[in-house]
């Protein structure tokens, strides 16, 4: 019955550990997802990253090669997929979702395409036909076809500009292909009769004192043999402003962050048009030398950071976000969010405090050991201290019990004449030691007091013949 039993609960604990192994493992895709994602210009979408495990995975989201961090105000990390509020067409490019636990851990390559429909239906003028003509025959050279490419994507982010009455606009549409592509410019579907200037002239639009009938969308059309692509501008023109910006809402506010963490300050602007925002952190005096420059301001240095893109939002403000990625001891301090357009600035300043890092505190603790004392010092001080301090008692003890105690010294008083009625009052005499009472015989008194070495005893004779007595001891 007992070894039964006994072999029951091994088989027990067997099964429930094989259980336990065989729940837990590495991150794994729940179902097929699609590689390519596409989205819609202004609208929100969300990659999808359907992925399980035990332990729970940790999940980090990689775009064209930079992690996906909190200061990115439009993403959004969710548990198993990753959203993107207003996409723009900067938002297109390759992602990765890259899942890890203890176990092991996996990666989702996606590839997002921004869809800009105005620019399909409306922005498609109609191919110029005197173009064409002469980009029919084949290279000469044999070299393959290559279809027009813009080269410098990065400066063609903005595409919707918001400009002031008066003011100037650059639209920039290089790009190259072989053969070598041309390029013409399209106002609202309508070709623009642009001056003959050098080819390279060509590549970039310029308009120069707006109107607000300069007001609409500007296409950039190239093309060669093998092909053709287009982007669209859209450029609003609106009256001078007659205020300068204002900052709503309570951001930026101060911030606690710990050593080696993301900390991030966000500032919203109000302005009738798309303001300028600039981040300042203040510098302490005398670390001035630290930064390449400075901007001094009511004698104040201040340093300028790098800023990310200003979006807009739909209640027409704008909002702005600074990350401080690996927080360190250097960068706590004050931070600065500058709104300005062209009738002025406003500011709003708001402190990050950076936590001590726990491993400098540690550093800092034992290299205050080991700077001090030898530790056979620390431990034989002490202990010296003590021994001088014994032999001395012992030194004291000794000579005491050498000497013995003092003997005891008698002091006898003179004789004198009391008065009957006086040698009836009582006498008493409070001490600390133990004395004998006073006793009388006749008129005359002796008086026998011991004490020790220290007693000082006197008596007072007065004419009219009595006697005071004052014993005064001191032990």
């Amino acid at each position: 019955m007992f070894p039964a039993r006994r072999r029951l609960t091994f088989l027990s604990v067997v099964w429930i550990l094989a259980v336990s192994c065989e729940a837990r493992g590495p991150p794994s895709v729940s179902r097929p997802v699609e590689n390519r994602q596409t989205a819609k210009l202004g609208h929100t979408v969300r990659l999808p990253c359907p992925v399980e495990g035990d332990p729970p995975p940790l999940v980090l989201w990689v775009k064209d090669g930079r992690n996906v961090n909190p200061g990115w105000s439009r993403y959004r990390v969710l548990r198993k997929s990753l959203r993107i509020k207003e996409v723009e067409l900067e938002d297109a490019g390759v992602y990765i979702c890259r899942v890890t636990n203890g176990f092991g851990s996996l990666a989702l390559n996606f590839t997002l395409i921004v869809i800009d429909d105005a620019a399909v239906v409306q922005s498609k003028p109609p191919l110029d036909t005197a173009v064409v003509e002469g980009l029919t025959q084949k290279d000469p050279t044999g070299e393959p076809w290559v279809k027009p490419r813009f080269s410098q994507p990065m400066k063609m982010r903005r595409r919707v500009l918001e400009q002031p009455v008066g003011s100037s606009v650059r639209l920039k549409c290089l790009a190259n292909g072989n053969p070598e592509p041309v390029i013409s410019w399209w106002k609202d579907q309508t070709p623009l009769a642009l001056p003959q200037k050098n080819r390279g002239a060509q590549w970039t639009l310029t308009l120069k004192n707006l109107q607000p009938q300069d007001s609409a969308r500007y296409t950039c059309l190239v093309s060669n043999a093998a092909g053709h692509i287009n982007a669209t501008y859209r450029v609003d023109v609106i009256e001078r402003t007659n205020s300068k910006p204002i900052l709503t809402g309570t951001h930026p506010v101060n911030t606690t962050v710990e050593f080696g963490g993301t900390a991030s300050f966000q500032c919203k602007v109000h302005s009738d048009v798309k303001p300028v925002i600039q981040w300042l952190k203040r510098v302490d005096p005398g670390t001035e030398g630290r930064y390449n420059s400075t901007l001094e301001v009511g004698g104040q240095h201040y340093v300028v950071l790098p800023t990310g893109d200003v979006w807009s939002r739909p209640d027409g403000s704008y909002l702005n976000k600074l990350a401080i990625v690996k927080a360190r001891d250097e960068d706590a301090g004050m931070y600065i969010c500058l709104g300005a357009n062209t009738m002025g600035y406003s500011v709003r300043s708001a402190y990050l405090t950076v936590l001590s890092d726990p491993k400098e505190e540690k550093d800092v603790i034992s290299r205050h050991i080991s700077s001090g004392l030898p530790w056979p010092m620390i431990i034989g001080i002490p202990a010296a201290a003590l021994l001088i301090v014994g032999t001395i008692v012992l030194w004291l003890c000794h000579s005491r019990r050498r000497h013995g105690p003092l003997p005891p010294r008698t002091s006898t008083f003179r004789d004198h004449h009391i008065p009957d009625k006086d040698a009836s009052t009582p006498n008493t005499i409070s001490t600390d030691l133990t004395c004998q009472r006073l006793v009388g015989t006749g008129s005359k008194i002796y008086t026998k007091v011991y004490t020790d070495v220290h007693t000082h005893t006197h008596s007072h004779a007065h004419v009219e013949g009595k006697v005071h007595q004052h014993f005064h001891y001191k032990c």
